[in-house]
């Protein structure tokens, strides 16, 4: 029997949380035919926001936005999973849209969002594979470090 995806999560030492709630007059994931487009996320664990600042600077640095965009991701699957019931109802995931909250000069986004991206392919396999789009950002949103949005097909 293969593992669900939620089962390669947990094997994997990440943990799906309780989807956030909105931030502001948006819904956080929608619905279209098979396919789930989810809201920017951003690192949240419960209410607290985690990685606060801009990658490159004095604060945080490359490691730092990998963990973030792993939090994003999780958050995103969340959302994901409140939509359809069971992750095991994604066929694939589509595009991964990265933003990352950038100093002056850093210019490894794709890197930052690599975690993401190489954790969507270790709990989904080859399905997991995706297009993707990286960005620095000048400012972000409650001065998150990193921002990202999931597009999955669905069954």
């Amino acid at each position: 029997m293969s593992q669900t995806p939620e089962e390669r999560i947990q094997e994997l030492g990440q943990t799906l949380p309780t989807p956030p709630k909105a931030v502001g007059s948006y819904i956080p994931a929608t619905q279209f035919g098979n396919v789930i487009v989810t809201s920017g996320q951003l690192p949240f664990i419960g209410s607290d926001l985690m990685f606060k600042g801009k990658i490159g600077g004095d604060h945080l640095h490359e490691d730092d936005g990998a963990n973030a965009a792993c939090l994003c991701l999780m958050n995103a699957l969340a959302q994901v999973k409140a939509v359809v019931g069971e992750l095991s109802r994604v066929k694939r995931i589509i595009r991964l849209e990265g933003y990352v909250h950038s100093a002056p000069g850093f210019d490894r986004q794709p890197y930052v969002l690599n975690a993401a991206s190489q954790l969507l392919t270790d709990i989904f396999g080859d399905p997991g594979k995706h297009t993707r789009v990286a960005l620095g950002i000048a400012e972000m949103p409650l001065e998150a470090a990193v921002q990202l949005a999931l597009w999955v097909e669905i069954e």
